[in-house]
């Protein structure tokens, strides 16, 4: 017997960047919201080292309080190292949890009403199964939450659209373990991209400084590619101070992060009637360092404004929400198409061949290696890149990408 029931024109799944961001947006158009989130705090739980980049947080309004800035850019190999250095900084490390909390608190503040500690377990459907709400535990009693739109932004589990049928499990995904802790000597703008079979077969492992003495040290590996458990590789690492990370001094464990990230592409539907997909429940991530932050709170915002005015239309039909998906597909699909062949290709490379593409990077500006790394290039950058660092490692990326 359900104990309560409660009316809203929306309900959100996950009040992560993707939920909070939706919320936030749809609220500001005047639609009743829930937002549920399973945890008993937004970001109990991390589950991302929180890469981003420092244009995304001002364009968010995201304060400068909740991130570290970047500008120095360090990639090694077993046998070499290399950093590119920029005049100012341009990526973040995000203090997650203010930041995930700081979104949660704008949708809040624009009207949507957070559930915290609501797990959802099944999804009220209509005789054409399509969502009218969800069912939740809250404790030990039972919450049905009645709308007329549903957005899934459970993260990687999918929870509303597996639910429901429509999409399977991720075959593939990286895998990610990660310890903050606090050190001795902290570089503070500068990052570690560590390559290699002794780092991580099929992925990579990194140094991504939170502070002037609190770093985040982890290690992702990409499956099914890899059997690697990627905690046992990263506590080896640390016992061992591999690479850079044996300049950091003594190294005292704060907490342990654990995340899976899709690495299918873009391959997922996102819209059906009455139920829209986004962030890492739609695959929305750069597959070279694997971070979908920013898509997450631009697309989520942009779900949260489509699903507003369907609800206010009385149309909440496949039809009426494609236009989210071309957004979305507009802005990002061919990036991330040609950035999974790079990956693709990334995942298969040899220490030896490791080197030689380290030569390639160590060769770029600052603003190539984002554009690059951020998978924020186009055929006409690539052409560009190919133009002025004429080796035949960089004119087989142009061919990686212009095939795409």
């Amino acid at each position: 017997m359900l104990l309560n029931e409660y009316d809203f024109d929306l309900v959100i799944v996950g009040a992560g960047p993707a939920g909070s961001s939706a919320a936030f947006a749809a609220s500001n158009e005047g639609v009743s919201v829930a937002l549920l989130e399973k945890e008993e705090a937004v970001a109990e739980t991390v589950r991302t080292s929180g890469v981003t980049w420092i244009a995304d947080t001002k364009e968010f309004g995201i304060p400068e309080s909740c991130y570290n800035p970047i500008s120095n850019y360090s990639f090694c190999s077993p046998t070499k190292s290399v950093t590119i250095s920029d005049n100012k900084p341009k990526a973040a490390v995000l203090d997650v949890r203010k930041t995930y909390r700081h979104l949660a608190e704008q949708a809040q503040n624009s009207g949507a009403k957070l559930f915290l500690n609501t797990n959802v377990t099944e999804i009220a459907t209509d005789n054409n199964n399509r969502p009218i709400g969800v069912i939740a535990k809250v404790s030990e009693s039972q919450v049905k939450f009645n709308a007329k739109m549903v957005i899934d932004c459970s993260g990687f589990q999918s929870v509303v659209v597996k639910s429901l049928g429509l999409a399977e499990q991720w075959s593939r995904f990286g895998a990610g373990a990660e310890y903050e802790v606090k050190v001795e000597n902290v570089q503070s703008d500068t990052w570690w991209l560590m390559v290699g079979e002794e780092y991580s077969p099929a992925g990579y492992a990194w140094i991504f400084p939170v502070s002037k003495d609190t770093v985040r040290i982890g290690v992702g590996v990409g499956k099914p590619e890899s059997d690697v458990d990627p905690t046992e590789r990263l506590d080896k690492l640390i016992e061992e101070k591999k690479g850079p990370i044996k300049d950091l001094g003594n190294i005292t464990k704060i907490e342990f992060h654990y995340g899976l990230i899709p690495n299918d592409g873009l391959s997922r539907k996102t819209v059906y009637d009455n139920l829209i997909l986004v962030g890492d429940s739609a695959g929305q991530a750069n597959p070279l360092v694997l971070e979908g932050i920013r898509y997450a709170i631009r697309f989520g915002r942009v779900a949260g404004r489509t699903a507003a005015e369907a609800i206010k239309s009385g149309d909440t039909t496949q039809k009426s929400l494609e236009g989210y998906e071309k957004i979305w597909k507009k802005a990002i699909e061919s990036k991330i198409k040609s950035a999974s062949k790079i990956q693709s290709r990334w995942i298969g490379l040899t220490d030896e061949e490791w080197e030689k593409e380290l030569e390639v990077i160590s060769e770029l500006s600052a603003d190539e290696f984002l554009d690059f790394i951020r998978a924020d290039f186009s055929v006409s950058s690539i052409v560009r890149l190919a133009t002025h660092h004429p080796k035949l490692a960089v004119r087989q990326l142009f061919n990686i990408v212009k095939g795409s």
